[in-house]
């Protein structure tokens, strides 16, 4: 069998959210968005927690502890609380990261250097582009402990999903039914577009029966 990761590379943010929403889980995020026309990104997150600075102490540099433990396969997951008015992730970082084979980050705030990101070819999805930054400002709090993200609470070791239409986290524990039933609602949705495609009503097409229809082949207690 198919490792989830891999089976996440065949998916897409809709199908996810939609699976989530059948399953009564929350995943999907608003405002996360890709900072530049970077790819789709996808693994089990790294999380890191940001907070204001206190204190006169030097610190390790916000996320250099995560990509040093980062690799491929692992997205790294920022919470800095939606701040958009100084960043928390920089082109140095995202050299770092492509280095080590990390396939992109979120965060939840702010990326600064993003004409050097892109050139770098490192995906970044955040909320906002700012020149300000981190230090002084900011620190790293923790690292691969449960942080909110846009109105979700991700773990360490959580699925990862981020493209054009937006950024979805699955829980670990919950992987194999959902990405189960993400792959039944691409399938569908596949059938429906070859339907309209081939002249049956989108009217027809589309009504809800269509969709019962996946959950229909749910084993029963799901």
């Amino acid at each position: 069998m198919l490792d989830p990761v891999t089976r996440l590379k065949a998916l897409d943010a809709c199908a996810l959210s939609d699976a989530l929403d059948f399953l009564g889980l929350t995943g999907a995020t608003l405002r996360l968005r890709p900072l530049w026309a970077c790819p789709m990104i996808c693994g089990r997150a790294i999380t890191v927690q940001i907070g204001p600075k206190q204190g006169a102490q030097p610190t390790v540099h916000l996320n250099t502890t995560a990509i040093e433990q980062g690799g491929a396969g692992d997205v790294i997951v920022v919470a800095n609380g939606g701040r958009e008015d100084v960043s928390c992730w920089g082109d140095i970082l995202s050299s770092a990261a492509r280095v080590k084979g990390i396939e992109g980050v979120v965060i939840d705030g702010a990326c600064r250097d993003i004409d050097a990101n892109a050139e770098v070819g490192f995906p970044v999805y955040g909320r906002a582009v700012v020149p300000v930054s981190a230090r002084g400002r900011i620190v790293q709090v923790s690292m691969n402990e449960p942080v909110h993200v846009a109105g979700v609470t991700v773990a360490a070791g959580d699925l990862v999903l981020a493209d054009g239409s937006g950024t979805v986290f699955v829980p670990a524990a919950r992987a194999d039914e959902v990405l189960t039933l993400a792959e039944r609602l691409t399938k569908r949705q596949q059938r429906m577009v070859a339907a309209v495609r081939a002249g049956r009503s989108v009217v027809e097409v589309m009504h809800d029966r269509e969709f019962d229809a996946v959950l229909a082949m749910e084993p029963a207690g799901k």
